[in-house]
């Protein structure tokens, strides 16, 4: 029998914290709690955990993205995923641009979080479930008929369905794998090909262009 997952669980609430240990505790080890983001970084880098599983509103000097940009960096081999209230679109975009295994509400059955803790320790290449996996495949790319109205190009296109999430300009290059650069260029070109101001204008037609 395989040795259970090792889990991290960072949530700022104590009755989710306490929900969760139950939940998962036939399934995986909790190696560790943390309800901030103060003390997170060195709870991980003592119990090296698989997977983090982490609430999007974690109290701290840190947001829960700043926090997994220095996650990636200093422990590349650790999946997250975040556990969310809300039904967020924008964090979920800005969850898959921080390249976070899976995006998952607290409604979540402990049947689907099992499996999606499993799926990120295995290191198996899934598209994450629900809503966040319907985010992810809109970050592909505008619908072909809207960026060859507006001449875009497809890597222009990827880039105005990131635009239309709120992304930072380095959030857009983390999730692409380009340089920040390369997308200033693009978005200046999009903007210009589009007849728009700004990045609000240009995220507003690419809703109306048919963005999900």
């Amino acid at each position: 029998m395989s040795a259970a997952v090792t889990v991290i669980v960072a949530n700022s609430k104590e009755v989710i914290r306490l929900g969760l240990r139950a939940m998962l505790a036939k399934s995986v080890r909790i190696v560790g709690e943390s309800n901030s983001g103060d003390n997170l970084l060195s709870l991980v880098k003592k119990h090296r955990p698989q997977v983090l599983l982490m609430d999007t509103a974690m109290p701290g000097e840190s947001d829960c993205f700043a926090l997994l940009k220095k996650f990636a960096k200093s422990f590349p081999d650790m999946k997250s995923i975040l556990l969310s209230a809300v039904d967020n679109p924008t964090y979920m975009a800005r969850a898959k641009a921080a390249g976070v295994s899976d995006f998952l509400l607290e409604s979540v059955t402990s049947k689907d979080l099992v499996t999606a803790i499993e799926n990120a320790a295995s290191g198996k290449v899934t598209k994450g479930t629900g809503a966040f996996a319907r985010i992810c495949a809109s970050m592909a790319g505008l619908p072909q008929s809207a960026t060859r109205d507006a001449k875009l190009t497809p890597r222009e296109g990827e880039v105005l369905s990131h635009v239309a999430y709120g992304l930072s300009n380095d959030e857009i290059a983390r999730s692409l794998r380009i340089s920040v650069e390369t997308v200033k260029e693009h978005v200046q070109n999009l903007l210009r090909k589009l007849g728009v101001n700004d990045r609000t204008q240009a995220a507003v037609w690419a809703v109306r262009s048919g963005l999900e």
